[in-house]
């Protein structure tokens, strides 16, 4: 939001997480006007000295990799890609949340440490069995395990992870081949 503020007129920069979708608003100096698509927009750096110094600083990546990376991964994140970029003298965006996302915030994603950010401290392969658990209710761990082809060690020690930060539950015995659900806040 800092890199592409436009400095020169007073809108406050926002940034809200709603339950079903994260929104930002930030002042804008627009050159095409209407919603943007990754394989329509051509970047054009707003304030280039400061993208040059977070580039530096490696918190910004190549210029228009933002909506680009932004529809490759919000499919994988949220489930949707219902995204909204638009070009106007407010430049607002719009990124799905599912509730798997909502319940991770809600059990401390924004502190979540290192890995923290949205994710909640979730690496990858947690990600992946969560995301797997809540897309097929019931699974057991046995085929998420075959699924992702991953180790059942890892599985179950991800589902610690979940149980412990209150994402999944247990439903049934072991001896009768129980399974795990997403909790919904």
């Amino acid at each position: 939001m800092l890199i592409h503020r436009e400095y020169t007129n007073a809108f406050p920069s926002t940034f809200i997480i709603y339950s079903e979708t994260v929104e930002t608003q930030n002042a804008n100096k627009p050159h095409v006007y209407g919603l943007l698509f990754p394989n329509t927009f051509k970047s054009f750096p707003k304030n280039p000295n400061i993208a040059q110094l977070f580039t530096q600083m490696g918190r910004s990546e190549e210029l228009g990799t933002g909506i680009r990376n932004v529809y490759k991964y919000s499919k994988a994140y949220s489930g949707s890609d219902e995204i909204v970029f638009s070009e106007e003298d407010i430049f607002i965006s719009k990124v799905p949340l599912s509730q798997v996302t909502v319940t991770v915030l809600e059990s401390g994603g924004l502190n979540g440490g290192l890995n923290g950010g949205l994710n909640g401290g979730l690496n990858e392969g947690q990600q992946k069995v969560i995301q797997l658990i809540q897309r097929k209710e019931g699974i057991k761990v046995k085929d998420i395990s075959i699924q992702l082809d991953m180790p059942i060690d890892t599985v179950d020690k991800h589902i610690r992870v979940f149980i412990k930060k209150n994402l999944i539950e247990r439903r049934g015995s072991r001896k009768t081949g129980g399974y795990y659900l997403v909790i919904n806040k």
